[in-house]
């Protein structure tokens, strides 16, 4: 609550005025964001960025961003920098060992070659499990298993 004092050639007046200091949101912020989109719409509002300065800060053109918030996924290599920007990420991990390592390869914006590198498993053979086209044997879900619990 606030004070005012409130002089008069004759005598002094004092009143109060109760103005309420709650923060108004504007329009489009998601309070409950779901995609990767509106978690950086959030992030930037709440920081007070413009989509050209979180570009720069992700390394994208503002197109790029207006698109995210917009409902366009964002390509597998930026991810590594939204999840920066945000300071967590921003998908869940799931339970099972292939979710959870194709919950790794997009946290670190692998692609399949690239991951099948890190792994030594062949690209074609991760794409078919990655793909839920093949199902992994047992000795392989435990090499997976390894290979996750290593990073």
């Amino acid at each position: 609550m606030l004070t005012f004092l409130y002089y008069t050639h004759l005598k002094r007046h004092s009143f109060s005025i109760q103005i309420p200091l709650e923060k108004q949101q504007l329009p489009g912020y998601p309070e409950f964001p779901i995609t990767v989109g509106e978690h950086i719409r959030k992030k930037r509002m709440d920081v007070g960025l413009l989509q050209r300065e979180v570009a720069e800060i992700i390394g994208v053109t503002e197109s790029s961003i207006w698109n995210w918030e917009h409902g366009t996924e964002p390509e597998l290599q930026y991810n590594p920098s939204i999840i920066k920007f945000l300071g967590y990420i921003p998908f869940d991990c799931p339970d099972d060992t292939i979710g959870r390592l194709a919950w790794y390869r997009r946290v670190q914006g692998l692609t399949v070659v690239a991951l099948g590198n890190q792994m030594k498993i062949h690209p074609d053979q991760l794409y078919e499990w990655l793909s839920a086209t093949r199902k992994p044997f047992n000795k392989s879900l435990q090499r997976i298993e390894r290979f996750l619990e290593s990073q």
